[in-house]
């Protein structure tokens, strides 16, 4: 038996190149090669960086497909159904919207495939595969080890994706997260982190958790392992990390670049709306940015836009903070409401929803809102999110942020990671804005 693993492009623009960032190695996949039987032949196609081979022979594909490439996903499924392949889909989207995407596929996967994955595929063997397959308890994470070798020669990111735990215990809004892991978090053993991290070549690793540092006492123990390895890292974290004095110095020793934290935003009735209250009052965020720049830490500030109380003003508010304390990113976002979360739910409701589907409406491009604004136009709100991302990746703003040296310039790597990162999300930022979902014209 052959299976063909395949992750789908957001969308295509005629004659240019596919954005860049979003070119990072597809951990999913290297997930599930691991979990499939040495005796079943694998194949991998990502459409991201290179061209499906439909006439490659092969008796199953299996697509990840999260809600801004289920369109995709869906024209590639439906050439291979039309030879009589069959197609199984996993990953959020499937999972948060299962009758969306079981009218697009053979049989999907919902929830994690540590057991599922190898049950669908003895099934197949078998002649008996089912519609949906969900396991019924959270697998232990302990001596999974993801199979990078399915990447083959493929062009990534030269940053290895590295998973220490799986899930969140907040409860924001708009967050797919919370839903998909059922508000539980799932930590792997630190000593396979530390094996897995020890086998790579590449010496910057990302993490992909949702927020490494949310049992303190593991995320030490953790950070103790990883300072003989003498990698550099990034990761997600919570604002909280950042008043604990100890922790951030463990946590620049072990080789920490950058973090991701969510701001989201510096409304405190945003924040209270949002149910981000975690994050505390949006005034002690002065604080916490200090701090990691005292330690040399950068910061990648994520800010959400849509929310009631959000005007123009909120853009050049946080625009100014971002700059003030020189983060190394910012990302200006607009409010998504993804299928299967408090958000959507509310504004499917309130029949403020431009498009149920909206992933699949006709017309539907990459930094549209889905879902009617109040204080300004859907058209507004795009536009002031793009034209701050703009204005943020400008080349005075990127030497403005140099002023906090010690988190972006203080040696001669950091400061070619700076401004080499920061130029490619400048181009990176035309390159996305009013990007087709799928191909124009292609059929699902």
């Amino acid at each position: 038996m052959k299976v063909t693993f395949i992750v789908p492009a957001v969308g295509r623009k005629p004659g240019q190149r596919y954005v860049r960032t979003w070119q990072m190695e597809p951990l999913a996949i290297a997930t599930l090669a691991a979990l499939t039987p040495p005796q079943i032949e694998r194949c991998f196609f990502d459409d991201r960086v290179e061209s499906v081979d439909y006439d490659v022979a092969t008796d199953l594909v299996a697509i990840s497909v999260e809600t801004y490439t289920a369109r995709r996903a869906y024209q590639i499924a439906a050439r291979y159904r039309k030879r009589g392949v069959p197609v199984v889909m996993g990953g959020f989207h499937p999972t948060l919207a299962p009758q969306d995407a079981l009218a697009h596929a053979d049989a999907i996967v919902m929830g994690e495939a540590e057991t599922s994955w190898p049950e669908l595929l003895a099934d197949v063997a078998a002649g008996k595969m089912k519609r949906q397959y969900q396991q019924e308890q959270r697998p232990s994470l302990a001596g999974h080890f993801p199979d990078r070798s399915i990447y083959g020669d493929k062009t990534y990111q030269p940053i290895a994706l590295v998973e220490t735990a799986r899930g969140c215990r907040f409860t924001c809004d708009f967050c797919s997260i919370t839903r998909f892991y059922k508000r539980s978090h799932q930590q792997r053993p630190v000593e396979d982190v530390v094996q897995e991290i020890a086998s790579l070549d590449q010496r910057y690793v990302f993490f992909t958790d949702d927020n490494i540092g949310v049992n303190k006492a593991r995320f030490r123990e953790l950070l103790t392992a990883l300072v003989p390895l003498k990698i550099s890292w990034s990761a997600q974290v919570s604002i909280d990390v950042a008043r604990d004095e100890e922790l951030l110095q463990l946590m620049r020793r072990s080789g920490c670049v950058c973090v991701l934290i969510g701001f989201e935003s510096l409304n405190p009735a945003v924040l209270s709306r949002m149910d981000k209250s975690v994050n505390g009052q949006a005034e002690i965020y002065d604080d916490a940015a200090r701090a990691l720049r005292k330690h040399g830490i950068g910061v990648y500030g994520t800010f959400v836009f849509g929310y009631d109380h959000d005007d123009q003003g909120s853009f050049e508010q946080t625009l100014a903070f971002a700059q003030r304390h020189g983060f190394f990113f910012t990302a200006f976002n607009h409010l998504v409401p993804f299928p299967g979360t408090p958000l959507y739910d509310r504004l499917h409701k309130e029949g403020r929803l431009l498009h149920a589907k909206w992933w699949l409406a006709e017309g539907y491009r990459f930094g549209d809102l889905a879902f009617r604004v109040k204080g300004m136009s859907e058209e507004q709100l795009a536009d002031l999110c793009y034209t701050f991302r703009q204005r943020f990746y400008g080349p005075l703003s990127i030497l403005r942020r140099l002023a906090n040296w010690r988190a972006n310039g203080r040696s001669p790597r950091r400061l070619f990671l700076y401004l080499s990162l920061n130029i490619l999300s400048r181009n990176d930022v035309d390159g996305r804005q009013q990007l087709p979902l799928g191909l124009v014209g292609e059929p699902l």
